[in-house]
């Protein structure tokens, strides 16, 4: 009966251990884009799941021609902090024109 519950204790707490999320791990690789002025910006390893506004960005310029050259997927708003309806979600290795306007992103 003893060895039974041992059993069961133990495989019970690999279980536990195996259905905890991990921490938040980095987008691998770079997210580039272009400020108002055209000047090259990016990102390199940005962290997951948390909203990140652009370096370069203001309201009266936005970035453009984002190029998502990380292993995760990336949504990009055309508003600082994450916020309003109009977003784009750009799979791994998208790039996308100049048409395109944001200020912030969060990656998956």
């Amino acid at each position: 009966m003893r060895l039974r519950n041992t059993v069961l204790a133990a495989t019970s707490a690999i279980a536990l251990v195996l259905a905890v999320p991990t921490s938040a791990n980095a987008a691998t690789g770079e997210f580039l884009y272009r400020t108002g002025s055209g000047l090259p910006r990016g990102l390199t390893d940005p962290g997951s799941g948390e909203c990140i506004n652009l370096p370069g960005t203001t309201d009266a310029e936005p970035a453009h021609s984002p190029r998502n050259l990380t292993l995760s997927t990336a949504t990009v708003f055309v508003d600082f902090d994450c916020a309003g309806d109009t977003y784009y979600v750009m799979k791994p290795g998208k790039v996308l024109g100049d048409r395109l306007k944001l200020r912030s992103v969060v990656f998956s």
